[in-house]
């Protein structure tokens, strides 16, 4: 053994780590150069995309996410191959075992496949984008983030859903075009129904000479149902994308206001205790 440890070349050896470690770092530092470089190139083409009009805000960040991700998946496979080639190994012979392999594993990993189809479509048709808020998969929130993978959406209690791509069979996007704030609110049976109406339209065209996020109304369409002990009265408005719940907090504080400054009665439910005396 002492002879054979004699007959090793350590300073060639040496030499030799000492090369190979050069070319790592080498490879490493011109991949964080070249991903630098390139996410600032795309960062600074989609700011000049996002001041065109004709292309929502949201479009842009989702186009913008997918194609950093595109672009850092392909850096690390040209990483994986250059540190391969360091090695000495056989890239092509790696390749096309990786092929085979990968063909044989692919039937065991037909989920990841369902969800970069499934993404792919979702993007290329436009069903959602960054910001737009969505119920799908059994959840509803806000996109945050859309991949080829997986989309990230965050809900209104503030948990961040990670959803498969492959569970999105259907999406309900509340955010394409403007949406409605439904206001119902109860009178009497006592209350004359025309008078009523007319207070609450007054109190709607106030809110809305006020409000800039109604885009149409509000307005009272009349009688919606008959309860046991009221009658049900429905407003609804038109506002933009996202504002009409606080549309609705502002309707629902106005309409209770005029109908108790005009002596209209708001029903709510009474209890009548009755007391037996166990003496009589």
């Amino acid at each position: 053994m002492d002879e054979l440890l004699a007959k090793i070349d350590w300073a060639e050896i040496l030499k030799d780590a000492g090369i190979l470690a050069l070319k790592l770092i080498f490879i490493l530092i011109a991949f964080m150069i070249v991903k630098a470089i390139g996410n600032r190139i795309i960062q600074s083409t989609f700011e000049k995309i996002q001041n065109r009009r004709d292309m929502s805000p949201g479009r842009v960040i989702t186009l913008k996410s997918i194609m950093k991700s595109v672009f850092s998946y392909i850096l690390i496979f040209i990483l994986v191959v250059a540190v391969m080639g360091t090695f000495q190994l056989d890239v092509t012979g790696l390749l096309a075992g990786a092929g085979i392999i990968g063909l044989a594993i692919g039937f065991g990993a037909q989920g990841l496949v369902s969800d970069v189809v499934t993404g792919f479509f979702i993007l290329l048709e436009k069903q959602l984008d960054v910001g737009d808020y969505v119920t799908t998969a059994g959840f509803d929130g806000i996109v945050e983030e859309t991949g080829l993978r997986t989309t990230h959406i965050r809900g209104f209690d503030g948990t961040l859903h990670y959803v498969p791509n492959r569970e999105i069979s259907a999406i309900s996007n509340h955010t394409r075009g403007n949406m409605r704030a439904l206001v119902d609110i109860s009178i009497s049976y006592n209350d004359n129904i025309d008078t009523a109406i007319g207070v609450l339209q007054e109190a709607c065209d106030r809110i809305a000479e006020t409000n800039e996020n109604i885009v149409e109304g509000p307005n009272v369409l009349g009688v919606q149902s008959l309860g046991a002990s009221d009658v049900v009265l429905r407003v609804i408005a038109k506002t933009k994308n996202d504002m009409q719940w606080g549309v609705e907090r502002e309707l629902r504080k106005a309409l209770k206001e005029s109908l108790e400054a005009n002596g209209i009665e708001i029903p709510f439910p009474h209890q009548v205790y009755i007391h037996k005396d166990e003496n009589q």
